[in-house]
C-alpha cells in the first residue's frame, strides 16, 4: 500500500486525515482506489476521463509523476504520494 498525503484544504474530503494508505500498483491505481474511498477528494484530483486534473500535481516522493509514467508509474508497498493543487489567485 502507498502512504497519500492529502492538502491541508482537501482533509474535510478525506475523514479530516492528513494521510490515508490505499492500494495500488500504479499511480493510477491509488488515484482511482482513493477516489473510490472518498468520492468528494476523488473528485478534486481526477478529472472526468479519470485523468489528474491540470491543477492538481502528484508527487512520488521527490519526483512529479509527469516526469515519469504519469498514471503508469509503479508503486511499491511504502512509497509516499503527495498532491499538491496549484495555488492561482493575486
Amino acid at each position: 500500500m502507498a502512504t497519500v498525503r492529502i492538502p491541508t484544504a482537501w482533509r474535510s474530503l478525506a475523514a479530516h486525515q492528513g494521510e490515508v494508505r490505499v492500494a495500488g500498483a500504479t499511480v493510477g491505481e491509488v488515484l482511482d482506489n482513493l477516489g473510490r474511498a472518498h468520492p468528494g477528494l476523488g473528485a478534486r484530483v481526477l478529472d472526468e476521463r479519470g485523468e489528474v486534473r491540470r491543477y492538481v500535481n502528484v508527487f512520488l516522493g521527490d519526483e512529479d509523476i509527469r516526469a515519469l509514467q504519469e498514471r503508469d508509474t509503479p508503486v511499491t508497498d511504502g512509497d509516499r504520494l503527495l498532491l499538491v493543487p496549484a495555488m492561482a489567485g493575486g
